[in-house]
């Protein structure tokens, strides 16, 4: 079963998951977890992508780096 963005107002597929620690300033973005927690937040790529944290705070982007393609390499692709 999919999970959608808990944006509201998003109906996107989640793709992401957000964690966070208020002590040490910190937020995560991970690759969507195998399981819903309580205490994390899934996210669409468009939102993850977009997000930003308060300042101070510091952003781990744990994703993977998605490849971006134009069309010309994908018609020259073998």
């Amino acid at each position: 079963m999919t999970r959608q963005c808990a944006r509201p107002g998003c109906s996107a597929v989640a793709a992401a998951t957000l964690a966070y620690d208020y002590r040490q300033r910190t937020s995560w973005l991970d690759p969507l977890a195998a399981e819903p927690h309580p205490m994390a937040y899934d996210l669409c790529d468009g939102h993850a992508d977009a997000l930003t944290v308060p300042r101070g705070w510091r952003l781990e982007d744990r994703r993977e780096p998605r490849r971006i393609t134009t069309s010309l390499e994908d018609a020259f692709a073998y």
